[in-house]
């Protein structure tokens, strides 16, 4: 095993899985096999996040499968290291309150130190702080890696000293300091991988003990129903993540910046959900990205890009946790939203789909069948909330990270905030998408609007956009009955944009 020529080994330890669900590029898991001589992974379903949840969520789902494809992993490394009882090496499961179980766990497998990546969510923080507590008191360690961004926290500031608040300079800088690193210290380079194989000869067995079994808890035992996640034959786990970036590097990363804004086209990745559970490290991607932009390929670039939106708004809430339930720019909290019976029901029909604005309507559908939305749309719907219908961008924010596959808080409240003119390097706030120009400009053969509203399906190209301004034979033609086959439109756009000009007022005379 592999380790610093003057580092005393310690006896045991433990590695608390968060976000970081692989056994590949594992900066945590390689900290601690380099520095003990047994190490034990475990991974606590946590009730003070699960408890929250409906019964049957897609995430708990690909999570508690994931978790199994990690558990075989742990074990095929120790078979293939020759770890003493290899077949015995796998993941120890909890279901409880971490605060609880961590240190419940540590203390019961006598270990030194616990392992475990960075999590800079408000809850995370406040969890780890009383983890560490309760740790101390055994006389055991807590470390954290950063592992589930490329640079972090305070990493990249201005020359000034102080956290960047347009996305830009933020980026270069991000670039500067990467070109750096890269080439002038290799050693230190954030894309360095943390390379687990070579140590896996430190993984160990558990005491032979009832409550010490390795393997992962079935749903069921969990407290949750099965979903239509495999239906949607997402690749799971850090296999699945695997399978996802050879695909995506195999042919239209290249391609990814002219594909990217079409939601009926295969442009993206699909890795979101994978990088919010760390079954794919950041690194790896990041490393391929970097290499194909310095050869010249264009959508690498712009994809390395979406890779640094990612880390801007992570360390956005780093340094701003404020941002969870306010706007980043104070004088945008002035705005006054829309309320009451009226706006519940335009709420209601904007989270079922039933705008009567196609475009916004199908990207909900998908949301709500598959967990999933393409990022573009991502944007339409969050701009038609907060600018067409006048509702408080933390209302499809809360819905977003009920939805979600991939919710990450710090980008689902940098994209929220974006779309309402709020956060930081936003667009502004006289920015109004209109949703038919989107849709026409995006999805101008309809193909997404058609498989998400089968209703609308026999309405020419040039009229699935805006069905309300379609003749009477032509929605005759293709069966459609405004108000009974397909809503009308709940708003007016022209009309609803110039009400948001007026609610915005207040930002302007701040100004």
């Amino acid at each position: 095993m592999l380790r610093h020529p003057a580092q005393t080994p310690l006896p045991s330890a433990l590695v608390w899985l968060r976000r970081d669900l692989r056994v590949d590029d594992h900066a945590a898991l390689h900290q601690a096999l380099r520095a003990a001589r047994r190490v034990w992974v475990g991974f606590v379903f946590d009730r003070a996040i699960l408890d929250a949840l409906p019964r049957a969520d897609r995430r708990v789902e690909f999570l508690r499968d994931s978790l199994a494809v990690l558990d075989a992993e742990l074990r095929a490394l120790a078979l293939t290291h020759g770890v003493d009882e290899a077949d015995r090496v796998g993941l120890l499961c909890r279901h409880g309150q971490a605060i609880d179980e961590i240190p419940a766990l540590a203390a019961r497998l006598g270990v030194q130190a616990v392992y475990a990546s960075h999590d800079d969510d408000p809850y995370a923080l406040q969890r780890d702080a009383q983890v560490r507590g309760r740790l101390a008191q055994l006389g055991v360690a807590l470390h954290t890696v950063k592992d589930h961004v490329v640079f972090e926290r305070s990493e990249v500031l201005t020359g000034g000293g102080t956290p960047y608040g347009v996305f830009t300079p933020y980026k270069n800088a991000w670039l500067r300091r990467l070109r750096e690193l890269d080439e002038q210290a290799p050693e230190a380079s954030p894309l360095r991988e943390h390379a687990v194989a070579p140590l896996a000869g430190a993984l160990a067995p558990p005491p032979r003990a009832e409550d010490l079994a390795t393997g992962v808890p079935a749903l069921s035992a969990l407290g949750f129903e099965p979903t239509n996640l495999h239906a949607l034959k997402l690749p799971i786990g850090c296999t699945g993540a695997q399978e996802l970036l050879a695909d995506f590097l195999s042919e239209r990363i290249d391609r990814y910046a002219d594909t990217r804004d079409f939601p009926a086209v295969k442009g993206p990745s699909y890795l979101s959900t994978h990088l919010r559970f760390g079954t794919v490290s950041v690194r790896r991607l990041a490393r391929e990205a970097w290499a194909r932009m310095r050869a010249g390929s264009r959508g690498a670039e712009v994809w390395l890009s979406e890779l640094i939106w990612r880390d801007f708004y992570h360390q956005v809430l780093h340094h701003h946790p404020r941002v969870v339930g306010h706007a980043f720019r104070p004088e945008y909290d002035r705005i006054a939203w829309e309320t009451g019976k009226t706006a519940d029901a335009l709420f209601q029909a904007w989270c079922e789909g039933r705008t009567g604005y196609p475009l916004v309507d199908a990207a909900m559908h998908q949301l709500n069948e598959t967990g999933y939305m393409h990022n573009r749309l991502r944007m339409v719907v969050a701009s038609f909330l907060t600018k067409d219908l006048g509702i408080d961008w933390r209302r499809g924010e809360a819905r977003f990270a009920e939805k979600l596959n991939d919710f990450d808080l710090a980008a689902n409240n940098g994209g929220w905030q974006w779309a309402a003119s709020s956060g930081c390097d936003a667009q502004p706030w006289f920015r109004i998408f209109n949703p038919v120009n989107q849709s026409e400009k995006f999805d101008p053969q309809g193909r997404f609007i058609r498989r998400y509203l089968p209703a609308l399906a026999k309405l020419p190209d040039a009229l699935v956009h805006a069905p309300w301004q379609a003749r009477p034979i032509d929605l005759q033609a293709a069966g459609i009955t405004l108000g009974v086959h397909y809503p009308a439109p709940v708003v007016q756009h022209d009309v609803a944009r110039a009400r948001t000009l007026q609610r915005y007022a207040v930002v302007k005379a701040a100004a």
